[in-house]
């Protein structure tokens, strides 16, 4: 029998045992080195310093800025997207949040726009969700925040229909083509792998700071999920349902139009799902580059250390995001519903009814174009200040009471974990960190994963952010390190009991629809603006991808195995340990691999809150010029970082679950 495999990259793999003690005789190596040759060639480099590229980058983007208007490029392509994604947010933010036409408030006032909300929610929804929205939209004026709340919805509202104008096409194309599904996936993972704050400081070189910007950054991170979710619905309607339509005369845009896009409406309204709350969550994001909305105002808050501020706000966005959530989720119920009962109700009713909603809204929406009462929310119903209060009284008392216990947490991980992952990585040469990665990679893949660390490695030196890179590096190991604890208690739970995983998955759930900057809010108010605040946030923003995988593998553990292990008297932790972890393997390194691109998506938003390095860097270029070719820099180089991580762990991943499916 065969001790080793072969990966499709060429290279001859050792069994699962010698490796283990191949990773650790690097380790131990790379510590023994680091004793005599710490501080050398580490490539430090001050907030402010620039190395040349640096320099050479600035340059280029003063030329760029300087030609705008000049060359032909911007003069007929780029400035003329620019000029119309700027004018169709405007027109959208006109209709519902801010003065236009001549008129000192939007041409739809807030009870319009509640009752607008409602009737849609109804229509395709049901009652329950139509109250909801209802709930909902009232109570951005009460937190007041109507108009950074409006203008949130009407950045989101623009970008959704970009993304589906071109997705859905895009998507039924590769749904029925499968030359043109091989070609495009490889740019979708790549889309959905690369952290999305890298996306804004490039596009704000061709677009200018503003919702121009915003809208492209939010459409290339929105559109993925529309295309791949399409096109699987496309392709899973059954064959031979094709054929019976093929046998009747169909000709194949018949087929199309009347069979397969039909059969697939539900999965299409998951799609648009997806894309809304992928949506909302990058135009919070997209704040950083003046985007209007309440993701400015978190912003805004989070600078000033405003906790209560941002708790406002943060409350907003997740109202928000539920509402969206619930009304295109409830949409895709009614339409599966119809399609597999017929219609619940006669044709007449469901007119009557249809009537009766777009007339009561009708007069709301006129009412709330004529009558200021109506179009501008009562300031008196504001109880936003009382919230901000209330969480600023109990971010003090938090502070006074709990911090014996969150300074011990933060020092534990600091002093525990950080502190020693980051003196090995900043204080060893980079040479003999880069000759590590490149074994580990050697150790747990394949050659051509070797040649891309060594690629990527090549890379961070030459962007001259090498020092920062590792200080961000070892921020994502000890977040992973964290969000693999998580991963693998709360995973075997799932995925030993039923009862717990329907209780926790909602949870999950909600926790990866929420918006980065959400989980700030609390944890700021805990722990002060230091790196640890944001560890724990892409702790909280990577563990539900994480157990979410975890608990998928402990369940897809052979049953007779499971029972094997039980007939010889192993006990619960026999059982977890011996058998349905090491069988869950392949699960276990994907979820590490999840883990880790999701922890460094969160890099910039750290940034924010005293993380420093990459992130701070590319904060920095946002709001100093000077620093713009250091800041791009730092975004090329948490691209770099992503995609080494991610081809280690998804090798690595591919072999664990190889092996312990026994393919040996």
């Amino acid at each position: 029998m065969a001790t080793g495999a072969t990966s499709a990259g060429g290279l001859r793999l050792l069994p699962a045992w010698p490796r283990r003690y191949l990773i650790a005789a690097v380790v131990a190596a790379w510590v023994l080195l680091w004793v005599f040759l710490q501080g050398r060639d580490t490539f430090q480099l001050g907030g402010a310093e620039l190395t040349p590229l640096h320099v050479r980058v600035n340059e280029a983007s003063e030329v760029i800025d300087n030609s705008r208007n000049e060359n032909p490029f911007f003069l007929y392509f780029i400035n003329y997207i620019r000029l119309f994604l700027d004018e169709f947010v405007t027109f959208v933010q006109a209709m519902i949040s801010q003065p236009s036409f001549g008129r000192p408030l939007p041409v739809v006032g807030w009870l319009g726009v509640v009752a607008v909300a409602t009737a849609i929610a109804l229509l395709w929804g049901n009652l329950r969700v139509a109250l909801l929205t209802a709930i909902g939209f009232a109570s951005f004026g009460l937190l007041g925040l109507w108009e950074e709340s409006m203008d949130t919805l009407a950045l989101t509202l623009a970008a959704v229909a970009i993304s589906l104008l071109i997705g859905i096409p895009l998507g039924v194309w590769a749904g029925v083509n499968d030359r043109f599904n091989r070609l495009v996936t490889p740019l979708l993972d790549f889309m959905q792998t690369m952290p999305t704050f890298v996306y804004l400081a490039p596009l704000t070189l061709f677009f200018l700071i503003g919702p121009a910007s915003a809208t492209v950054a939010t459409v290339i991170y929105a559109v993925p999920p529309t295309i791949r979710i399409t096109a699987h619905g496309i392709r899973e309607v059954r064959p031979a349902t094709l054929e019976a339509s093929t046998s009747l005369g169909a000709t194949a845009w018949q087929s199309l139009r009347k069979v397969r896009i039909p059969l697939a409406k539900r999965t299409i309204i998951v799609g648009v799902n997806q894309t809304i709350m992928a949506a909302l969550c990058m135009v919070t994001i997209a704040a950083l580059i003046d985007a209007p909305g309440l993701g400015k105002t978190v912003v805004k808050a989070l600078e000033t250390l405003d906790v209560g501020g941002a708790f406002n706000a943060g409350l907003a966005i997740v109202v928000m995001a539920i509402v969206l959530d619930r009304v295109t989720s409830a949409a895709g119920r009614r339409v599966e519903t119809r399609d597999r009962a017929g219609l619940s109700r006669g044709a007449g009713r469901r007119r009557a009814e249809i009537g009766a909603v777009l007339a009561v809204t009708g007069v709301l929406v006129y009412l709330s174009h004529i009558y200021v009462w109506a179009a501008e929310f009562p300031g008196e119903a504001n109880v936003g200040r009382y919230v901000r209060q209330g969480v600023d009284a109990a971010t003090l008392w938090a502070q006074d009471n709990l911090a014996v216990y969150t300074g011990a947490f933060r020092n534990a991980v600091s002093y525990g974990l950080l502190n020693p992952f980051e003196a090995l990585l900043t204080d060893s040469p980079w040479w003999l960190v880069g000759a590590v990665l490149i074994a580990f990679a050697a150790i747990l893949t394949n050659v051509r994963v070797v040649f891309v660390t060594a690629v990527c490695v090549a890379l961070l030196v030459v962007l001259g952010l090498w020092q920062d890179s590792m200080v961000t590096l070892a921020s994502t190991l000890v977040a992973t390190v964290l969000v693999m604890g998580l991963g693998v208690v709360f995973g075997v739970w799932m995925g030993r009991s039923d009862r717990v995983d329907q209780l926790v998955r909602p949870v999950l759930d909600a926790g990866q629809t929420m918006p980065p900057f959400v989980y700030l809010v609390p944890i700021l108010g805990l722990f002060g603006a230091t790196r640890i605040t944001a560890i724990i946030a892409a702790v909280v923003y990577a563990a539900p991808v994480a157990v979410k995988l975890t608990a998928d593998g402990i369940r897809g553990v052979a049953p007779s195995a499971v029972e094997a292990a039980t007939a010889a008297g192993s006990s619960t932790w026999q059982l977890i340990t011996k058998v349905q972890l090491p069988m869950a393997r392949g699960a276990l390194t994907l979820a590490a691999g999840q883990g880790l691109i999701y922890v460094l998506a969160m890099v910039v938003v750290g940034g924010l809150v005293g993380a420093g390095a990459l992130g701070y860097d590319v904060v920095a270029g946002f709001s100093q010029l000077q620093l713009r070719g250091k800041g791009l820099a730092a975004g090329v180089a948490i691209v770099v970082l992503g995609i080494m991580l991610e081809r280690i762990t998804r090798a690595a991943a591919r072999r664990a679950d190889a092996e312990a499916h026994g393919l040996r």
